[in-house]
């Protein structure tokens, strides 16, 4: 599959990765690109997966096609969980192929694929799979969305350190400053983050993501002229 594939990981569950993927989507089409986001597995779903449709209210976008066929989410779980408890817990398993397939799919007919993970980078799909391992099996390029809450520091360092033990390409480092937090953690927490990259070697930006009515100006320019 083509480099146009991008997976939206989080350091944790909570930390906006719906709205950065609904952002970007937006963002990509109003360049002129045919965008399709994809939650291949969303848990504590009861109908159509909430995820899936702020990405489409974000993108002004209604529900269309692909999504009324089940490509966009290949696994809509009820029980609200870690996936490979969720799909225990529904008479199923999480195949890594079904969600393939339905992403082949979704990248033939469109310029940019969006692919939203579950929760942090080593969620298991199942038991002997995890999120990142699926992610760096299909050499997607990442963006990872962290925030200033507390803890956050820990979680980010840990986050990049695996990606780059693994090679993993990252484009970006969202950094959400949605909530209440200190201004001094807030601050802190992003030269932290910032000396992370560099420490770790990446060359990718940290972008950062403003209160939600302002977060449409973000400039993904830099993330978008990485994929080629």
């Amino acid at each position: 599959m083509s480099n146009k594939v991008i997976a939206l990981c989080g350091i944790d569950t909570g930390v906006g990765k719906s709205v950065v993927t609904g952002l970007l989507a937006a963002f990509l089409a109003g360049q002129g690109g045919k965008v399709i986001t994809q939650k291949p597995v969303q848990t504590g779903c009861a109908g159509r997966p909430e995820d899936i449709l702020l990405h489409r209210r974000l993108m002004d976008a209604g529900w269309n096609e692909y999504d009324e066929r089940g490509l966009t989410c290949s696994y809509c779980l009820p029980f609200a969980g870690s996936p490979h408890l969720a799909a225990e817990m529904a008479g199923c398993r999480i195949e890594a192929a079904e969600i393939s397939r339905a992403s082949e799919i979704l990248a033939a007919e469109h310029d940019y694929l969006l692919i939203e993970g579950a929760g942090g980078l080593l969620v298991p799909l199942g038991e002997e799979l995890l999120q990142l391992d699926y992610f760096q099996g299909c050499d997607y390029p990442i963006i990872l969305v962290t925030t200033p809450r507390l803890g956050s520091i820990n979680h980010t360092l840990l986050s990049l350190e695996v990606i780059r033990k693994r090679g993993v390409r990252l484009l970006g480092l969202v950094y959400n400053l949605y909530g209440d937090n200190p201004v001094q953690i807030v601050r802190d927490s992003r030269r932290m983050m910032e000396r992370a990259l560099r420490d770790y070697g990446f060359s990718c930006p940290l972008l950062l993501l403003p209160d939600y009515h302002e977060s449409r100006n973000v400039n993904w320019r830099p993330v978008v002229d990485a994929l080629t």
